[in-house]
């Protein structure tokens, strides 16, 4: 498994921050943001779509260059905040089959989408599955032809069960499940059980530990992420279940809106976080070499 960081983690040097819970940060171009992470010992970087808007593929293979000169492997990652819109959007869609040209043109053997979001989910699943499964089912079609995977994430949109429904009724060889350790714990599930299940499935991951602070529950701000390791998910088990399952893709370290306190900033976080996945007995040879 390869210790990685998700480029979300720089989010608000990107324009994305959350407004009323944090500030905006000094604009980050890519040279910076690769230089950084691999001053932090990450071996490698998934890229978010929506930090770069105006790439194509010209842009990703000069983009893929200075990934590989940094020694980085690449994951390209499509769709958030909203994705398919979990399954309203034929435009979205046609954004995610161009995507996989681009995601081949970086050099990435997979990239990460999202169906939906926390804030477009349907009120039935009857509903939601019928509009989703035709247009998985034609992306996870042209990313096989592209020789490409496709990670379906559990984007605060899906529980456990109906993630698995979908990736198991499409069955492609190009359709799997990025795993977000923390993601299922603010649906309240149990994050351990949640990874078991999709583990078979996972292509590649968001490593993101998170406490419970204050406020509802079932928001969003209730559940900032903390460094790995320090939070509320059972990381050092999750991640244990992954390596037995045979997983060797990227292990990408992602803060959100990261817990005032928890540390300087999200750089420091990333910092402590590939520190404590170094620190793993089935992580350090690929940490330190």
């Amino acid at each position: 498994m390869i210790p990685a960081i998700d480029s979300y983690s720089w989010h608000r040097a990107f324009g994305h921050h959350y407004p009323d819970l944090e500030e905006p940060a000094a604009p980050m171009t890519l040279a910076e943001m690769v230089a950084l992470a691999s001053r932090l010992g990450a071996k490698g970087l998934a890229l978010e779509s929506c930090f770069f808007p105006g790439a194509d593929e010209n842009w990703a293979r000069r983009a893929g260059g200075v990934l590989a000169q940094a020694g980085l492997h690449p994951v390209w990652a499509w769709g958030h905040p909203r994705g398919l819109d979990s399954g309203r959007n034929r435009a979205a869609l046609d954004d995610l089959i161009r995507h996989i040209g681009i995601a081949r043109a970086l050099g990435a053997p997979v990239m990460r989408i999202c169906a939906g979001g926390r804030a477009t989910r349907p009120a039935t699943w009857a509903g939601h599955r019928a509009m989703l499964l035709p247009m998985l089912r034609e992306a996870a079609a042209a990313a096989q032809d592209a020789d490409l995977t496709l990670a379906l994430e559990n984007h605060i949109d899906l529980t456990t069960p109906e993630l698995l429904e979908l990736v198991e009724t499409v069955a492609s060889p190009a359709l799997g499940i990025c795993l977000d350790t923390a993601n299922q714990l603010r649906l309240f599930e149990d994050p351990l059980e949640a990874a078991r299940a999709m583990a078979p499935w996972v292509r590649t991951t968001h490593v993101k530990d998170i406490v419970a602070w204050k406020g509802d529950p079932k928001t969003f701000a209730f559940w900032p992420s903390v460094p790995a390791g320090t939070g509320l998910v059972p990381l050092a088990e999750i991640l244990t279940l992954l390596d037995r399952q045979g997983y060797d893709g990227l292990l990408a370290l992602e803060i959100d809106f990261l817990k005032p306190g928890s540390a300087a900033d999200e750089t420091g976080a990333l910092a402590r976080g590939l520190d404590w996945l170094a620190a793993k007995p089935w992580l350090s040879a690929a940490a330190t070499g």
